[in-house]
Formats: C-alpha cells, structure tokens, sequence
C-alpha cells in the first residue's frame, strides 16, 4: 500500500491525463469523477514497484483504460437511465418531469419500487418480480395499480 504522500504526488501528477481519458471514453463527468477514484484507489492499494515516473504513468493510463472499458460493458450501466435522458422521456418540459417525479416519489413504497423500475430502469415484470421477490401477477397489479395513483395525481394524465 502507498503512502499518503505518494498518493497525493501521483494524483497532481496524472490527474489531468486520467481525467482526459476517462471523458473521451466515457463522456461524462460523473462518471469520470467515479472512473478517477477508483483508479487512484487501485493505484493506492497496488504494492508493486514502479521502475521509473514513465513506468507509473503508464500503468496509470492502462488502469484507467481498462476501468473505462469494465464501466462500459457492466451490468450497472447496461440497465440504467441518465437522468437528463429520463426527463426526454416521461414529459415534454422539465416541469412536467418534475411533477412526475414528485408524484412517483410520493407513492407508497410497494408501488413506488414497481412503478421506478418498470418506467425507469425498464425491467420487465418478470424481472421486477425477482428483484422484489414477489409473484408476477402481484407486480402487474402492483403496476395498474400505482399507474392508476399516478393518474390520479397527475390530474388524468396517462404515463404510458
């Protein structure tokens, strides 16, 4: 493990250079920022030496390389939504978003977790019902249920 004054030597060295990486394969800054921990996290715990600053660097830009492509390709990634693509698809305005939001968030939380996962992870039913551990006929009614809460919230409005 490296010390804190290593740590932070190598971070104000490769800071710029992991940090340019991480955009250009992932082009987003919060995902680069979480990219940019977990490198120099990997860097921290790495107990093997480095031959000279050449050796560090390029060991640094194949970590992030590769945590770029491993972020890419993960599960995690692959079933979510960004939240600026969420407000493209549940409304036409923001405020409209934001009303929707505030009405999922506001349903009891059985609802809630059905609602959230079918509209905005876009599991299927069946898939829901092994999350939550539940029959699927129970997350169907779950679903029509909570769809009809939300219409009723949102003033008759359908949510699809």
């Amino acid at each position: 493990m490296r010390s804190e004054q290593e740590a932070n030597r190598a971070i104000e060295e490769y800071a710029d250079t992991v940090k340019k990486i991480c955009m250009l394969h992932l082009k987003s800054h919060s995902d680069t920022e979480d990219i940019f921990q977990n490198v120099f996290l990997k860097y921290v715990l790495y107990s093997g030496a480095f031959e000279d600053r050449e050796h560090e660097k390029a060991w640094l830009i194949r970590v992030t390389i590769n945590a770029c492509k491993d972020y890419l390709k993960s599960f995690f990634r692959s079933r979510t939504v960004p939240m600026d693509e969420i407000a493209e698809l549940t409304a036409e305005t923001p405020e409209d978003y934001s009303e929707v939001l505030e009405a999922v968030l506001a349903l009891p939380p059985k609802y809630k977790d059905a609602v959230y996962l079918f509209y905005y992870e876009q599991y299927s039913a069946v898939e829901i019902a092994g999350i939550l551990g539940k029959k699927v006929n129970t997350v169907y009614t779950l679903l029509a249920r909570g769809k009809e809460m939300l219409k009723e919230k949102l003033g008759g409005e359908d949510i699809g």
